[in-house]
């Protein structure tokens, strides 16, 4: 007897494609939590003096007091670059395509765009000089945390500050019930509903974020406790999404752009921890 079943015409059925999904991002969390300036267009350099500071001596009386010298220096320099992607889909790409396929590319390019500029300004976590806590290997823990807070203290780095770790490393703090428990709710700066997934707690005066977006060294990876002056986004030229046709290739291009320049602004009210960064079993 002849059974006949689905297998049998598998050749001839088309598939059928419920969705075609956008890689996950994580974005955008850096702009929110670092010195940020819009006020300028172009390249031009930015750049961040410094001035000395007066030495006070004793004096008798009658004595003349000896002018010192108040002249600035350079601390830190910006300079902005433009950046891009582009998509080119064909006419009959998108006529044929079963999904919203420029409505999805042009998604990408924006989420690409925004996990670009935290990644970016994230990887400056390396460069801050207010003190290093932790080695290759070491398991993150509070006793740790507490100690970057207490350089950053010595540093004179003014408040709020702002912890960043990757999630597997929370995970590790997570388990400490007795300071893990001290919760508060986003602080007022968080105006972004995006960036107030990243928030986690404010604990002893440290408001606490997590994010895949920091540096990776092989098994490890950066955690940063610093002063919003630390780090710096210097944004010339927002996002900018251009639709263009190109008639000779019977297509459209999506060109995505921005202008913006980023790094450490004031090095020693940042400091860097390097712990281990395995995923949690």
């Amino acid at each position: 007897m002849a059974i006949n079943t689905a297998g049998d015409i598998a050749a001839y059925v088309n598939t059928i494609y419920e969705d075609a999904l956008l890689v996950l991002r994580d974005n955008m969390l850096a702009t929110s939590l670092v010195q940020n300036y819009a006020d300028r267009s172009g390249t031009a350099t930015r750049s961040l003096e410094e001035y000395g500071t007066a030495t006070i001596n004793q004096v008798s009386d009658s004595d003349d007091l000896a002018s010192q010298s108040f002249t600035p220096s350079g601390l830190s320099d910006i300079t902005p670059y433009e950046f891009g992607a582009q998509f080119l889909l064909t006419d009959l790409r998108r006529e044929t395509d079963p999904f919203p396929v420029a409505q999805q590319a042009a998604s990408e390019l924006g989420m690409a765009v925004a996990e670009k500029i935290d990644t970016d300004i994230f990887g400056n976590f390396s460069s801050l000089t207010g003190g290093t806590v932790g080695t290759s290997g070491s398991a993150i823990s509070w006793s740790y945390v507490f100690n970057m807070m207490s350089l950053l203290r010595g540093q004179k780095a003014p408040r709020p500050w702002r912890f960043v770790c990757h999630p597997y490393q929370w995970g590790t703090l997570a388990k400490a019930a007795s300071v893990a428990g001290t919760r508060t709710n986003a602080p007022e700066y968080l105006t972004s509903e995006i960036a107030r997934n990243f928030f986690i707690q404010n604990t002893a005066g440290i408001d606490i974020f997590i994010t895949t977006n920091v540096p990776l060294s092989s098994t490890d990876a950066y955690a940063a406790l610093f002063s919003p002056t630390a780090m710096v986004y210097d944004l010339r030229r927002a996002v900018r999404m251009e639709p263009e046709r190109d008639a000779s290739r019977r297509a459209l291009e999506l060109n995505l752009t921005a202008v913006y320049g980023q790094g450490v602004w004031r090095p020693k009210f940042g400091v860097q921890g390097i712990f281990d960064n395995t995923a949690p079993s």
